[in-house]
């Protein structure tokens, strides 16, 4: 009784019969098609975020979150670690030694990084302990130059536990050409899969043999590797803490060795994004001509309205009111199936696996075997947000469009 004539009038015509039953298939598939384009955005940006925190666990559980290395060899890493786990965003240290070199095995070759780890140590700030699937971390033993390595390049040299490679360093000396080789023989004692392209460019070796190949004194490290609460205040942390140790030493952490393919997942989550919301931009531009239709077969009611005494502007009010509860509806629908699918994918996937007999994600082909899902509040309110902005801009130029419409000319619609 006290409602505003613009949303009375509006919410009848929206749950109303219409002679015209084309305008009601119109107004039923805008709906659906921005329910469709909600659903769909939530989905695909869950499953991005899910992939993303895949690669985020598994990438920068092996590669240090942040270093604290020194100018020249250490020959006490503790003191360095003690002064790093003052620092409230440390959560712990191990020592660290970095080589770069190739790996050759009967003639064949490939680039790898090599890290240096203290095996009692290295489990503190590295998952690698947890992924071994031949051999042992522990195996790796001061002096007896054993290899772990990872899953791809076993597989491209057809290693297992127990087989010899050769590692080549490279060395400065006074050779006319400046660098010459240095090759030593390593025992495979382990294999790691993270699933990652880390699984085919990182090996490790015991931090003695590290030192050995380096030619340093024994004990000697390249510096400590630190484990922070917060990925992203690494290098603050980092800086900070070698700046307290003196000019002897130099910070480095992940954004510089891995910053570029987080900030390409980045960009290409924003990509995404915006391509889907093309789908509901789509489907705004239904709800246009919706109402451009609708407009047109009222033309007898919206010249009642303006004999009695409707205003232009309650008659733009009458139109947008319709169109946005067609956008408020399509939206809460989209938004909340996309929840439940969201919430839901992995399971839905492994039934679609069992009732088709294939394998979507196979463990041989890609990194993982699941499809992982995220689901962030954040992204499902500002995508159900962009729904019922859309949808409330679609009903402006129709709605305006009936605002004018004079009585005498409107009659002719009878």
């Amino acid at each position: 009784m006290f409602r505003p004539l613009s949303i009375f009038i509006g919410a009848r015509y929206t749950r109303a019969k219409r002679r015209n039953h084309f305008i009601s298939f119109i107004s039923m598939t805008s709906m659906i098609g921005l329910s469709l384009g909600v659903l769909a955005m939530i989905v695909v940006l869950s499953v991005m975020n899910g992939f993303q925190r895949e690669m985020s666990a598994r990438i920068l559980g092996m590669v240090p979150h942040a270093s604290i290395l020194g100018v020249q060899p250490l020959a006490d890493w503790r003191p360095a670690a003690d002064a790093a786990l003052k620092n409230p965003q440390v959560l712990a240290v191990a020592p660290l030694t970095e080589m770069e070199g190739m790996l050759s095995y009967k003639g064949a070759m490939q680039p790898i990084q090599v890290s240096g780890i203290d095996p009692a140590e290295e489990g503190k700030v590295s998952i690698v302990a947890q992924h071994i699937v031949q051999g042992s971390l522990q195996a790796l033993e001061p002096g007896e130059y054993g290899v772990v390595i990872g899953e791809i390049s076993a597989r491209r040299f057809r290693l297992n536990v127990g087989d010899k490679l050769t590692l080549i360093v490279p060395e400065v000396s006074s050779a006319p050409g400046g660098i010459t080789p240095r090759m030593q023989r390593l025992n495979v004692v382990g294999v790691f899969k993270v699933g990652a392209e880390l699984d085919g460019s990182m090996a490790y070796i015991h931090m003695a043999d590290a030192a050995q190949m380096q030619r340093w004194q024994p004990g000697q490290v390249q510096g400590v590797r630190l484990k922070l609460k917060d990925l992203y205040a690494a290098p603050q942390v980092s800086k900070a803490i070698a700046a307290s140790l003196g000019e002897q030493y130099r910070a480095d952490d992940w954004s510089h060795t891995q910053g570029s393919l987080f900030s390409a997942m980045k960009m290409e989550k924003t990509m995404i994004g915006l391509l889907l919301l093309m789908i509901i931009a789509v489907a705004a531009f239904n709800i246009i001509a919706t109402l451009i239709m609708v407009v047109n077969d009222k033309g007898a009611d919206i010249a009642i309205l303006r004999t009695i005494g409707a205003t232009p502007a309650q008659i733009m009010g009458t139109f947008m009111v319709q169109g946005t509860l067609i956008g408020i509806v399509g939206t809460l629908i989209g938004g909340v199936l996309g929840v439940v699918a969201a919430l839901n994918v992995s399971q839905i996937v492994g039934w679609l696996e069992r009732v088709s007999g294939q394998h979507i994600f196979t463990s041989d082909v890609y990194f993982i075997s699941s499809l992982p899902s995220e689901l962030q509040w954040g992204d499902v309110a500002l995508i159900c947000s962009a729904g019922l902005v859309m949808s409330f801009l679609a009903t402006l130029y129709p709605a305006y469009r009936a605002s004018q419409v004079e009585p005498a000319y409107a009659l002719r619609y009878e």
